[in-house]
């Protein structure tokens, strides 16, 4: 046992079965004794409170994400997702403007309604589908394709891209290597998203103002993976959480204008990010730990939310909680989510349709609860309704 692991008990007992289940007790655990903690199976520090997790978020000069390591800038490139100060700025900044909340509504709002409604009405007849597969996976999809102005590419294309690229992100956080499906597959969103360029429209057109083609493809990229792969776990958790506690689905279904909040609070409860990480750039003293310049430092949005110091009776679902919306899902600081809007636009659609065309919705007995040590989300909801 190192010293840092006699100093932090809890952290050293952590496992990645306990991170990827029911996390929360343990969660809970760490944010009460063990606020920022060494664990050894993450190889970084745990941050678990939420004052702390915001203090690192807003503090770029002391814990960045422009570090070799980032698994993402390995695959695609720089990005926004792996830069800060004014390269972050110059990158992320004509993305900010165009996914501003009105353009985003005139833009999107109507395409996401109609093609959530359709993706609906062609499940009703049957009577059951599986939520993340059937629904929020393929809406994110064509979002995605929306988004990036991919014109005709057809969803099973641009969801093989975004599989491969998201698997060579694993392999080369584990210490492996960026394979050639990956690369291929990078290639041909370049294509595609180059193609949109030269047909000169739309939100990519818009950002050639301030970066390089190459650049904007790099950031296509994490567009593509951050609205497939995150969306498709806000909407499934969102079903979860309202088909599993029937008082909030009857409060929802007697009264539209709640969907909004219960959209927050199943953020909230479990973001579909459960954590961002960080690289201290100094040695410095957090919560009290003595953190390393180079070190990582994992900001965990899972248990910010549940934060007992902020959220009052924080593991209970409350479609009426009054600072559902203060929760921490989206981040904080200069790499705050862009998409949030056209997230939050996708998933309410998503649900509205389903409440319109599935009368009776219900879980089937075999749903399972979100899980996941990064992206956390229900692996399969069965849903069943009176067709």
């Amino acid at each position: 046992m190192t010293t840092r692991d006699a100093a932090f008990p809890l952290g050293a007992a952590v496992t990645l079965a306990e991170l990827e289940g029911d996390v929360h007790p343990l969660l809970a655990r760490l944010r009460a004794s063990e606020p920022v903690s060494w664990v050894p199976v993450l190889d970084g520090w745990l941050v678990t409170r939420r004052d702390l997790c915001i203090e690192v978020m807003r503090d770029p000069v002391s814990f960045t994400v422009d570090d070799p390591r980032f698994s993402t800038a390995q695959v695609v490139g720089p990005s926004m997702l792996s830069l800060d100060g004014d390269e972050h700025r110059r990158h992320r900044d004509p993305f900010a403007a165009a996914f501003r909340r009105p353009e985003v509504l005139s833009r999107f709002g109507a395409a996401v309604d109609a093609e959530a409604r359709r993706l609906v009405a062609d499940l009703a007849p049957a009577g059951h589908a599986e939520v993340r597969r059937d629904l929020a996976g393929p809406l994110a999809v064509a979002v995605v394709a929306l988004a990036l102005e991919l014109g005709d590419t057809e969803p099973h294309t641009v969801l093989g891209w975004y599989d491969r690229i998201v698997a060579a992100v694993d392999r080369v956080s584990a210490g492996g290597e960026v394979d050639a499906a990956a690369r291929e597959a990078f290639g041909a969103l370049g294509s595609h998203v180059t193609g949109s360029l030269d047909r000169g429209e739309g939100i990519l057109t818009g950002a050639t103002a301030t970066l390089s083609r190459d650049e904007v493809v790099s950031n296509a990229a994490v567009m593509m993976f951050g609205g497939i792969e995150t969306s498709e776990g806000m909407t499934t958790s969102l079903f979860w959480h309202l088909l599993s506690n029937p008082s909030a689905l009857e409060a929802v279904l007697a009264d539209r204008t709640l969907v909004t909040n219960a959209i927050d609070e199943s953020l909230r409860l479990e973001p579909a990010a459960g954590r961002v990480d960080r690289y201290a750039t100094k040695d410095i003293d957090l919560g009290g730990a003595r953190i390393r310049h180079g070190d990582l430092v994992i900001v965990s949005l899972t248990a910010a939310n549940r934060d007992p110091s902020f959220f009052a009776d924080p593991d209970r679902f409350d479609v009426h909680r009054a600072d559902a919306r203060a929760h921490l899902a989206f981040a904080q600081g200069p790499h705050a989510c862009v998409g949030v809007h056209l997230a939050r636009l996708e998933t309410k659609a998503a649900l509205e349709a389903a409440l319109d065309g599935w009368p009776g919705l219900r879980l089937e007995p075999e749903a399972s609860a979100p899980t996941g040590i990064v992206f956390r989300k229900p692996r399969r909801l069965p849903v069943r309704w009176n067709a």
